[in-house]
């Protein structure tokens, strides 16, 4: 049994942690040449074209590598541009943290391609370029790639220190394959469930567009649909107000406190900050009760949710109490339906805003009470399918992440060691 800190037999210590004796430590100056990418600005981008790689495209488009990409130049801005090759590397050199400054993609394309400015690009030789696209976003290096970043409000990286980055690397081809076509395998699955949970997405959002507006009707439900004022089918809105942040009793208590950006990273169950009863007590919030309607009206116009929980809002939401008129479930994926009409509505130069009489005046038309939960029903179902597939995803993604572990430090070998050796 190995001691606590002990190497294993047949792995060494190294700067960049414990890997396989057979393995070594390389600089990325010692994997190959750096180049710097030039030109295309976004105005530059085409319908038409030669394909391109924008460098903020790095951190929104593409993780690890990249076969086709996305976006395409003429041949007159090609021509001011960095020409790259299949099997580049290419490194973002500009970011907004040092956590995620030169995030690395491999071009894996077959055909002609360039590069933008602010990606650094690297031309290895004799290596797996796909493997090298997922070890070089490994924390292994990521942590001493924020070490080399520069600058505070941008964060910059250069290929003289992206060239110090030391990486832990299999010499052994075959291993790189090996790794490669693992990792590229949990890719692919992670890619058929995000296509697949977007074309659910498109079929909600293709049932709402139909229940939504009785173009299509659910068995068993006939009759007229009625206009309504959403002031009429209120009881009353509630809005909130945040504590101070200079009284520390008033944070980390157990009421969860919610705000826009929750909006963002909605969880049914938790806020991403809570306050205390005193800090309640102390502030201009309220504390709505679980399954309360509750909409912004400060930047996302016209997001809504409910939580399963009780919350507390801020200032720049508020909470709608429903008569019985009006099925609370329906008339949140009239909100989602309706989104950026009521977006459009709202005014202000630098951040957009809904007044409470704004809410009011929104009109709809519903259905009985009974063909609202119906619909709503519907479509929840719908969410709760979409739902699982996210949390499948999502599952993936982690087994991805420790499998990434494993491999690309060596704990686990893909490879039989005796018969590389000959032995």
């Amino acid at each position: 049994m190995t001691e606590q800190g002990a190497v294993p037999p047949g792995y060494k210590r190294t700067e960049v942690g414990v890997i396989p004796e057979d393995w070594e430590v390389l600089s990325l100056g010692e994997l190959g040449t750096f180049m710097k990418g030039k030109g295309i600005k976004r105005d530059d981008i085409s319908n038409n074209g030669l394909l391109c790689i924008r460098y903020g495209e790095l951190y929104t488009h593409y993780n690890n590598y990249v076969i086709i990409p996305q976006s395409r130049i003429s041949e007159k801005i090609a021509a001011t541009a960095l020409p790259i090759k299949k099997g580049d590397l290419l490194f973002a050199g500009s970011g907004e943290t040092a956590e995620e400054i030169g995030k690395c993609v491999a071009y894996l394309g077959d055909q002609d391609a360039f590069a933008g400015g602010d990606i650094v690009v690297l031309r290895s030789s004799g290596q797996n370029s796909l493997y090298l696209g997922h070890l070089l976003n490994h924390d292994v290096v990521t942590q001493q790639k924020a070490r080399y970043g520069q600058g505070d409000a941008v964060v910059h990286i250069n290929a003289s220190n992206l060239a110090k980055v030391k990486v832990p690397l299999s010499p052994i081809k075959n291993e790189q394959n090996s790794i490669a076509a693992a990792l590229s395998d949990v890719d692919g699955l992670i890619g058929a469930l995000d296509a697949l949970i977007a074309k659910k997405r498109d079929m909600k959002q293709a049932a709402m567009q139909q229940l939504l507006t009785g173009r299509t009707r659910l068995p068993g439900f006939e009759g007229e649909w009625e206009e309504k004022r959403l002031g009429d089918v209120l009881e009353r809105i509630v809005g909130g107000g945040t504590p101070s942040r200079t009284n520390r009793k008033f944070w980390g208590g157990h009421i969860p406190w919610a705000t826009v950006k929750d909006f963002g990273t909605y969880h049914p169950y938790r806020t991403q900050e809570t306050i205390t009863k005193e800090g309640l007590d102390n502030s201009a919030s309220n504390l709505i009760r679980a399954g309360t309607l509750i909409t912004s009206t400060r930047m996302l116009l016209g997001k809504c949710v409910i939580y399963q929980v009780d919350v507390c809002i801020n200032q720049d939401l508020k909470a709608l109490f429903c008569n019985n008129s009006i099925d609370v479930q329906y008339l949140l994926y009239w909100f989602q339906y309706h989104e950026q009409l009521i977006d459009e509505m709202g005014s202000g130069s630098t951040v957009k805003g809904l007044s409470t009489n704004d809410l009011k005046s929104l009109y709809f038309v519903s259905p009985s009470i009974s063909e609202q939960t119906a619909i709503a029903t519907a479509l929840s179902d719908m969410d709760a399918e979409i739902a699982a597939l996210e949390r499948r995803r999502d599952k993936v993604k982690e087994i991805k992440q420790g499998m990434m572990q494993q491999l690309l430090t060596g704990k686990v070998r893909l490879i039989s060691i005796k018969k590389h050796n000959g032995s």
